[in-house]
Parts: structure tokens; sequence; C-alpha cells
């Protein structure tokens, strides 16, 4: 019976990985599809009427909408994910997030209903960004809470890993598309690949409906009715009433990570397609760096369970903030070898040695009756401000410098590296502990203490 036990056990942990790795994969198809025609398409197509740096701005901006309506989404699904379970929410964000790519893929452009066109662009990305605010979340806990506790660096790691993959995925597709006569992909090539994302939707249904809950989420709520204590009305008042510290931490050391993902996916690309590489080469080079980055990420999520989270993210942090310039030096070269080696630097080295154990370590900050409220907030008030925000002010500080000068754009993303480097550093380490099922302070017996609340002792380092 313990065979059959440890059996089962291990198939559905496995099962949990690879369901939440695919539907990863499929949403960040959608998501960051965006992002390269955001670069690549949107300017000539929704902002035709504005000077071109200015609509490069605007279809940045249309990006940043995105991710300012991700915290929402992180708090309307974390509350039901928290209340209802993790598999329920993760079927509902999937089928948002590909009907909103399949309508984008069908918007008329300004030069057919006008400035209606934008607004249209901009709601529909806004759907996006709800969506994906509850995705990230339930996908993380459902790989993270069906892991054994050594190994929840590496379960996570994978599940994040979908995100390079969806962007393999959706710049292959693009880049098929971009060897068009530029009229023609202007005209319709750029839509095909949104428009494909109802085919992923199926797939991302069948599979996810084979997904068992977890069983944290299972034990807390056992535990809460045993307690007699009541379900959160809200879990997010939870986690802000006891987590605070834990929140905060999160927040600023999800900056460097996040927005060094979209410095490399959103930024860097219009950069070298403006500094004279052409369109096909960019999406050539930024495909072979996902592709390393796929298998980069878990390398690192391991190296997070031998070693712990933070010597991983501090030093990723601090690579960081020292190779954002010579990566600015390698696109200037002008050579398909020195994109493709500034963006392997940018994404599969520093982005993945943070990406990588990023994701655990803000897990491991809450309790599991708040936990996806808790990590689905922290990490999209990170991504708003990092993901989100990053491309359209680098492109401002580029055009304060006559567009060609990128070297308070590095100063820029260099400083986020350092900022999240000291929120690392003092943050608590929980790598090889059991996690607590219920909020210390919340009213339930067994909950642990959340040692982040607590204050640090002058000139030391809190590690458990």
């Amino acid at each position: 019976m313990a065979d059959q036990s440890n059996n089962a056990q291990h198939t559905n942990r496995r099962r949990a990985i690879i369901a939440s790795y695919l539907g990863t994969t499929l949403e960040y198809y959608d998501f960051l599809l965006y992002g390269v025609a955001a670069a690549l398409a949107f300017p000539h197509i929704f902002f035709v009427n504005l000077d071109p740096m200015i609509a490069t701005l605007s279809a940045f901006a249309t990006l940043a909408a995105g991710y300012f309506a991700r915290p929402l989404g992180a708090v309307v699904f974390g509350h039901y994910g928290d209340r209802l379970g993790r598999k329920k929410i993760l079927m509902i964000t999937l089928i948002m997030m590909g009907g909103a790519s399949v309508l984008i893929g069908l918007l008329p452009t300004y030069q057919q209903i006008g400035i209606l066109a934008p607004i249209l662009l901009v709601i529909l990305r806004l759907v996006q960004g709800f969506a994906i605010g509850g995705e990230w979340g339930g996908a993380t806990l459902m790989s993270m809470e069906h892991a054994k506790p050594k190994g929840r660096g590496l379960a996570v790691s994978i599940v994040a890993s979908g995100g390079p993959s969806g962007a393999v995925l959706g710049t292959l597709v693009m880049m098929l598309f971009s060897k068009l006569p530029n009229e023609q992909f202007l005209a319709w090539g750029w839509r095909v690949p949104f428009l494909l994302s109802a085919l992923l939707v199926v797939l991302g249904i069948v599979i996810r409906m084979k997904l068992d809950e977890t069983p944290e989420f299972e034990e807390a709520r056992k535990k809460r009715l045993a307690s007699g204590k009541k379900v959160s009305v809200l879990p997010v008042v939870t986690v802000f009433r006891h987590n605070r510290a834990q929140v905060l931490s999160g927040v600023i050391g999800g900056l460097a990570p996040l927005a060094f993902a979209t410095f490399a996916a959103a930024f860097l690309l219009n950069y070298a397609v403006t500094v004279g590489h052409t369109r096909t080469d960019a999406l050539m080079a930024m495909t072979v760096a996902n592709f390393i980055h796929i298998f980069s990420m878990p390398c690192f999520g391991a190296l997070s369970d031998r070693f712990g989270r933070r010597p991983l993210l501090i030093t990723g942090a601090l690579l960081g903030a020292a190779l954002t310039w010579p990566i600015f030096l390698l696109v200037n070269q002008g050579t398909i070898g020195g994109l493709i080696l500034a963006l392997v630097l940018a994404l599969p080295l520093v982005q993945a040695m943070m990406g990588g154990p990023v994701n655990t370590w803000m897990g491991e900050k809450f309790a599991a009756d708040v936990r996806y409220s808790g990590i689905a907030v922290t990490f999209q008030l990170a991504s708003t401000l990092g993901s989100g925000l990053a491309p359209m002010i680098a492109s401002g500080l580029l055009a304060m410098r006559g567009g060609a000068d990128p070297v308070l754009v590095a100063v820029f993303f260099g400083g986020l590296c350092v900022v999240s480097a000291v929120a690392y550093y003092f943050s608590a380490e929980r790598f090889d502990q059991e996690l607590p099922v219920h909020t210390a302070g919340a009213g339930v017996p067994d909950a642990a203490p959340q040692q982040d609340a607590a204050p640090l002792e002058p000139g030391k380092v809190r590690v458990g």
C-alpha cells in the first residue's frame, strides 16, 4: 500500500509539473507574442500618424497596460485560488488569455476605424494582463505544492521555463511571417500567430483537465475545517495584515529578473533593429537565446535546491549590474554573432540565474492558506514595475540621448539589479524547510512564524 501511495504521489507530481509547464508555455506564447508585435508591427498599424519614436513609445505603452492589469488579476484570481483551489482558476485564465489573443489578431487597423483601433488594442491587452495575473501564481503553486521540500526549486523553475518556451514558439512563428514582404507582413502576416492561439487554448484545456488539486491546499482546507476557522473573506487582506514584510521584500527582489526579461525580449529587440540589424536576424538571435534559456532556468533552479536561493539570486543580480553596458556594446557591433552573444548573456545567464530561483523564493514566503494571493500579488506588483514600466522608461531614456546612446538605459537596468541584490541579501532562506500550512497570527494553532516580519539585528543576515 505504501508503494502504491508513493507511486501515485510521484505520478501526480510529474503530471503537475508537465501540465503546468505546458500550460504556462501556451499562455506566455500569447502574452509575449504581443511584445514582439509591439516592437515590429504595432507602431506602423495602430499609431501611424505619430513620429516614429513616439509611435514606438506608444506601442510599448500598450505593452505596459497589460502589466498594470496583472495586479488586479492577481488579487481576484488569488482570492478564488485560495478559497476554491488552484486547478479551477488555471482553466479560467487560459480561456481568457487565448480569447483575447485571437481578438487581437482580428482587430481592424487605425486606417480602417481610426482612434477606436488602439483603444480596442489596449482593452484586449488589459484582458491579457488580467488573465496572466492569475495564471502565473496558479501554475507556480501547482508544481511547488506537489514537489518535495528539497525539489521545489527545480519543479518551479521547470514551470518558469515555460516563459522562454512560449517566447521561442511565438518568435519562431512570428519570424516565419516576418520574411514576407513588409507590406504583406503589416497587412496580415503579423495576425496569424495571434489567431493560432485558438488551437493552443484547446490543447491547454485538455492538459489541465487531468490535474489533481495540490496536497498542500487540501491540507490547509482540512486543518481549517478541523479548527473551526472560517475561510478568509479576503485572503489578500490576510496577506497585507500578516505578511507586509514578505510582500515588500518579494516586490523589490522581483524587479531585476523581471526587468531583465523585458530588457532583452522587448527593448533590445527594437534597439537592435534601430541600430542596423535586420528584423529577421534580431528574431533569430532572440530565438537562440530563448532556446538556451529554457534549459538554463531549471539548471539554476536545481542549484538553488542544493545551495539555497539567495546565493544564486545575489550572484545573478550583481552579474546583471556588471554586464548591462557590455551587452549594449555587443549589440552595437552590428554583427549577428555579437547580437546573439548579447542576448545569451542577458537571458540564459543573468536573467535565468535570478529567474530560476526567484519564483520559489517568493512562494516560500507565504503559508499555504494565502499562498496563491501572496505570491500572485507580490509577483505581479514586481512585474508591473519591472516588466511593464521598464521598456517604456528605457525608451524614454534612450530618446533623451538622441535615440543612439544607451548609457542611461544601462545605468537604469544596472541600478535595478543592485536594488534587488540588497533585497536578496536581507531576505530569509527557506530552501530546505517545510513550509507552514496556515498564516501565523491568523488564528490557526499550527501556523509557523513568518520570519521576514522580525527586524534584523545589526550586522546580521537572516538565514532561516
